[in-house]
């Protein structure tokens, strides 16, 4: 495939998709399944089929999705055509996703997800134009050309059109463009749904991932970089045009837009015109040949010490590889909304050996959650990579429950370059208990409360609750009140003549008082209520608080004692 001849007629140019920015993507998302390669080439070269001349998915876009403007390469100079602002939504997910599940399995490849997105970029303007949806699917397949040998490789049919939907010869399919025999060796499942399919971005960006990195590559060495790209695809005119977007990828941040509709054009692709052949490099000056060493002579064996003849019988142990991912204990994962789980969820990971896999790593991540936010306790994130312990177990950190009832799983994966294991847990979270609502009781004794006119009433004490719970900080009211229960009125201050409470200025009478909050014990006092002039009769004193509680008590004042006769 040499991915920038593109139609005969020069289309615009515009990148697709300069709208307004959506909401950035977090940085922290993280796969929910994990890398599962079969077996296979231990390492991909510039000779595997998927680097083989596969031709041009792109050529059944329209023109400003299938030409876009080519970037300068890394230390080429120019100007950045675009940046991760052009890339949708659910395509930077997927690759964000695939860099963090590369990185917990194959920690020394060093996998940017800028990588996969410059590939991206340029095999399917990450799945531009063909309906790229939120689960990682497309409304319209992305097929190559035919591999028939007309002009790209020739490739007989490997799977029975299961992919790219040609029983006699094969194609490059999905967002990616896997040949079908490359991904059945790379295969991966980058969204936990159980399925292992290059036509989801989601799988085809970990797959790509683990094909970047196999054979033990470090993706910050310049030369294993320019190897990894070249086993992708043999063309060095690619290679510079991933490594430009990647750059560009690195520089502009990580914001994406709303995924593109679909475009409305035929697929699979017509026939291509062949695109000029890749013209190799020439070979470098041959060096002089380095000097032959001086001869030594060769030791006489000493019958007397035969060499030891291998054991046929006791070939050397493969290496124990990861078997396990199990959960420890059994503990509910439950708690009530807004409030932290009790414990961190423990897992625990076994090699083929029986021994504790001591240093794996695992992903744990909150998905399907419908109570509003659940996540760690430190920043309210919702996924994690923690390491085993030396007895192969990884605690995770403890869980914040979101602020409304609902469920959600907890999903554990521990994995290597070649399988995968996942623990799924259900986790609840419950509504609060509605608080019982803050009760008004007397406490200085049940005595009705009557005195003469003239005399103050005094020593009423109060107690604030919620059930057995005193509470502290209430602010309560006191008001004098007409009417009957539950059609109590605020006496009128300029026509009133019962009891009152002295006020500030000198002889002002208040019918209503807002008191001090109540104590941390939840008690509180009420100040002497006057009956100056007042006339006998019975007045309501009516007690609220600020969410409703009320306490309306009767106070009785009786004519004045008769002055003791001299």
């Amino acid at each position: 495939m040499k991915p920038l001849h593109r139609h005969v007629v020069n289309t615009s140019r515009k990148v697709l998709c300069t709208a307004a920015l959506a909401a950035s993507l977090t940085t922290a998302a993280v796969v929910t399944n994990t890398p599962g390669a079969a077996a296979g080439e231990a390492e991909p070269t510039p000779d595997s089929p998927q680097a083989a001349e596969r031709g041009d998915a792109r050529l059944d876009l329209p023109g400003q999705l299938a030409d876009p403007v080519v970037p300068p390469a890394a230390g080429a100079g120019g100007t950045a055509a675009e940046g991760a602002a052009g890339i949708p939504a659910t395509a930077l997910d997927a690759y964000k996703r695939a860099e963090v599940a590369v990185a917990a399995a194959l920690p020394k490849c060093k996998l940017p997800w800028q990588l996969i997105a410059g590939i991206g970029r340029i095999e399917s303007v990450h799945a531009s134009g063909y309906g790229l949806k939120e689960d990682g699917t497309t409304e319209r397949p992305i097929r190559g050309p035919r591999l028939d040998g007309n002009g790209f490789a020739k490739i007989l049919d490997t799977d029975k059109g299961e992919f790219d939907g040609d029983t006699e010869y094969d194609r490059a399919f999905g967002p990616l463009q896997f040949i079908p025999s490359t991904w059945a060796t790379w295969k991966a499942d980058g969204n936990g749904d159980g399925k292992r399919d290059a036509n989801n971005i989601y799988d085809a960006a970990l797959g790509a991932g683990l094909y970047l990195c196999a054979g033990g590559k470090d993706l910050s060495n310049p030369a294993d970089l320019d190897k990894a790209i070249l086993s992708y695809n043999q063309s060095r005119e690619y290679v510079n045009s991933v490594l430009g977007y990647m750059r560009q990828y690195q520089q502009d941040g990580t914001a994406g837009i709303p995924n593109p509709p679909v475009g409305n054009y035929p697929t699979p692709p017509a026939p291509q015109v062949p695109t000029p052949p890749h013209v190799p490099a020439p070979n470098p000056p041959a060096s002089k040949p380095a000097p032959k060493p001086d001869p030594k002579p060769t030791p006489t064996p000493d019958p007397s010490k035969p060499t030891p003849t291998p054991d046929p019988s006791k070939p050397t142990p493969a290496p124990a590889t990861l078997a396990k991912l199990e959960r420890v204990g059994d503990a509910k994962l439950e708690a009530e909304a807004g409030s932290t789980f009790e414990d961190g969820a423990r897992f625990k990971a076994v090699l083929s050996d029986g021994k504790p896999a001591a240093g794996q790593a695992v992903v744990v991540a909150v998905e399907q959650d419908t109570t509003g936010g659940t996540g760690f306790v430190f920043g309210d994130q919702s996924s994690v990579v923690v390491r085993t312990d030396a007895q192969g177990i990884a605690t995770a950190p403890r869980l914040k429950a979101g602020p409304k009832a609902g469920t959600f799983t907890l999903r554990a994966t521990a994995y290597d370059a070649k399988s995968q294991f996942t623990v799924a847990l259900d986790g609840k979270v419950t509504a609060k208990p509605a608080e019982k609502p803050v009760a008004l009781t007397r406490t200085d004794g049940s005595a009705a409360v009557e005195v003469a006119a003239g005399a103050p009433v005094e020593g009423l004490r109060f107690l604030a609750a919620r059930g057995d719970a005193p509470q502290a900080g209430v602010q309560v009211t006191a008001e004098l009140v007409t009417g009957k229960p539950g059609a109590w009125v605020p006496v009128d201050p300029k026509t009133a003549k019962g009891p009152f409470f002295k006020g500030a200025a000198e002889g002002q009478k208040l019918f209503t008082l807002e008191l001090p909050k109540t104590a941390a014990d939840g008690r509180i006092a009420l100040p002497d209520l006057l009956t100056t002039d007042a006339p006998a009769g019975t007045y309501h004193l009516r007690l609220t608080t600020a969410d409703g509680a009320a306490l309306v008590l009767d106070v009785t004042v009786t004519a004045p004692k008769a002055a003791p006769k001299a």
